[in-house]
């Protein structure tokens, strides 16, 4: 069961991640460059906030079901 959510996730991951480079390449490419202009505090404050929502999402996911 663990191990199939995993594999879920990664594949979920992987298909959004696809999504946006196929669909919106030129926007990804503008994020990337902010990204790299952004200190290095600022992106380690996007990531935890970023982990934050998906841990969220996930915990709200298993508590539906």
């Amino acid at each position: 069961m663990i191990l199939s959510n995993a594999i879920l996730a990664v594949g979920l991951l992987f298909v959004v991640e696809g999504i946006l480079v196929a669909l919106a390449p030129v926007y990804l490419e503008k994020i990337l460059k902010v990204l790299v202009k952004a200190s290095y505090e600022n992106r380690r404050l996007i990531g935890l906030i970023t982990l934050g929502i998906g841990t969220f999402l996930i915990w709200i996911s298993q508590a539906i079901s």
